[in-house]
């Protein structure tokens, strides 16, 4: 049995979509059919079906998906927590961060909340919300940092993981300029001239959040999209370079805003205040992880 097997599944429980699924973990489609199809030889009962409305748990599926996510999470604890034991491990403060905020909220928040020397050895795992979460789940990751809005629940049981609000940001609409400043792809659009739209794939935080938002579709906006990924940067730099309009983080798309590279792309009305949040489980942490902890809800650091 392979541990990666329970993590696909969960990723398909989630997505009910090999493709998006797939997308998530990071492999081909063809590969993660074969992992599914193992697990469920492993077994030795058919845990999914196919429609074409996507996939469906059957029975034994549901109650793989209830067990595997605490078995994930149990294991990948156990194996972090033997090789601390071991000495294989040195104190690290382990902290998953999307790839939006880990090159621009991250640095200057984690300064400006703790002494640096007193945590001693940070290791910042940046990927997808998917794959944080997953990160966070498996229990590799002490603390998740992401973007967060009150419509978007993030896929943890809310009574078993806590979070605090640490900063804000706004996901608005950005393009490249013309010769006169005027963003050269401009919104609403119209039926018969849809406007460019550079999208966020099923892996993507921002995406969710925008899907929640009610913008795909959304009357009185039309968009034709041309364009997916994961990430806000990829976006970002299509959208530079004149290919369409993309949601962007504002603290991700400022320098380029001062610069001249990118302008707002519509109304204030299309913009989504949302909040940045830290995530963690309520299990007991190593003691630089909890002190942590304590800075950033406000206690007092004790090292």
């Amino acid at each position: 049995m392979d541990l990666n097997w329970l993590e696909d599944f969960l990723a398909l429980a989630e997505h009910r979509n090999f493709s998006r699924a797939a997308e998530a973990r990071n492999v081909t489609q063809p590969a993660f059919s074969r992992r599914i199809q193992a697990l469920e030889s492993w077994i030795g009962v058919r845990l999914v079906s196919r429609s074409p409305q996507g996939v469906a748990l059957n029975e034994a599926g549901a109650y793989v998906q209830h067990r595997a996510a605490d078995l994930t999470r149990d294991l990948h604890l156990l194996r972090r927590g033997a090789r601390r034991a071991g000495g294989r491990e040195q104190a690290t403060l382990a902290i998953a961060a999307t790839h939006a905020l880990s090159f621009t909220f991250f640095p200057g928040w984690v300064r400006a909340h703790t002494p640096l020397e007193a945590i001693g050895t940070v290791n910042l795992v940046s990927d997808t919300m998917a794959a944080c979460e997953r990160i966070l789940l498996a229990g590799e990751a002490d603390f998740l940092l992401c973007h967060h809005h009150r419509s978007v629940p993030a896929r943890f049981e809310p009574e078993r993981f806590l979070s605090v609000a640490v900063g804000a940001d706004v996901l608005a609409p950005f393009a490249a300029p013309d010769e006169r400043g005027a963003a050269i792809c401009k919104l609403p659009g119209t039926a018969a001239a849809p406007v460019r739209f550079l999208a966020y794939s099923a892996a993507s935080g921002l995406g969710r959040i925008l899907a929640a938002a009610g913008y795909f579709p959304r009357k009185g906006l039309s968009l034709d999209m041309v364009f997916t990924s994961p990430l806000a940067a990829a976006l970002q730099t299509m959208a530079k370079q004149g290919h369409g309009v993309a949601w962007l983080p504002r603290s991700l798309a400022a320098d380029d805003l001062a610069a001249g590279r990118l302008v707002s792309a519509g109304p204030e009305t299309f913009s989504i205040p949302v909040e940045i949040h830290l995530f963690r489980s309520p299990e007991r942490k190593p003691a630089v992880a909890e002190a942590f902890w304590r800075a950033v809800t406000g206690q007092s650091w004790t090292a």
